[in-house]
């Protein structure tokens, strides 16, 4: 008999090393399976293989590469497709799926978040786990849904472990961040969280000083917004106490959402 403790054991960290999720109800020898393989026919030159691995790109080389490809891209759709290819992030090839973007393509208002999680890795979708249900019920007291704002992250790929994202890997993927500001081309910006506030606005300040208060933003095409920097709602899951300064920012945002005219439904 398995002792429970051990187990308990291994199975933390299983978890601590992002292994937090069952992908097939049967066992598999997996050195057999490689053994198999071995004995197959080599692919002809002309056949094309998916990397299993993650090539090692350099950041440098990663962020030009990015930089070429994002703006090469007319839409959203060719936005999509070159993240697709992009080999420049490691994390691509330990997440489940991409997580592109949510909502209203054409609104007024785009949020942009950190990284998805592990539900957002399951569904393809940015902001649908338990913080993400939680910042839904955030913006709909000031009369945001999605049908009226759009919503995306820094990284489009989960992190193993739900980690934060490092540095490099916000910096591979900024060019494409960028684009995609360039294409939903928002009056304003919502960024939610530290590390989307620090990689887009720079600068040493963090989110407690930078927090509540619009700024100006000129996006890589031209156009001028404004942009508020509010906190994560998984960082309100931790800290509830956050949760009125929070909802002092929201209703900045609605007072300059009815100034500009912005369509909001009847809240709540």
């Amino acid at each position: 008999m398995i002792d429970s403790q051990k187990l308990k054991t291994l199975l933390s960290i299983y978890k601590e090393a992002g292994v937090d999720e069952v992908t097939s109800p049967v066992t598999h020898n997996r050195f057999q399976e490689i053994e198999d393989t071995l004995v197959l026919p080599l692919p002809s030159l002309e056949e094309k293989k998916v990397p299993s691995i993650a090539p090692l790109v350099s950041p440098k080389t990663a962020h030009g590469a990015a930089s070429v490809s994002a703006q090469s891209a007319q839409n959203l759709e060719e936005l999509k497709a070159a993240l697709l290819a992009f080999e420049g992030c490691a994390l691509k090839y330990t997440a489940t799926n991409l997580v592109f973007g949510d909502g209203n393509p054409k609104a007024r208002v785009m949020l942009i978040g950190e990284a998805p999680g592990a539900d957002e890795d399951r569904q393809g979708l940015p902001f649908v786990g338990q913080s993400g249900q939680l910042l839904d019920k955030m913006l709909a007291t000031i009369g945001l849904t999605r049908e009226i704002f759009y919503i995306t992250n820094i990284i489009p790929w989960r992190p193993p472990g739900n980690r934060q994202p490092t540095p490099a890997e916000a910096e591979a993927c900024l060019p494409f961040v960028k684009r995609h500001i360039d294409l939903v081309s928002p009056d304003f910006l919502i960024l939610v969280g530290g590390t989307a506030t620090k990689t887009l606005l720079g600068g040493r300040d963090g989110i407690m000083r930078l927090r509540g208060a619009w700024k100006d933003y000129t996006s890589e095409a031209g156009k001028k917004m404004k942009v508020m920097a509010i906190f994560h709602p998984a960082y309100l899951l931790r800290s509830p106490g956050q949760k009125r300064e929070v909802w002092l920012d929201l209703i900045k945002i609605k007072h300059s959402l009815i100034e500009a005219k912005v369509e909001l439904r009847r809240s709540l």
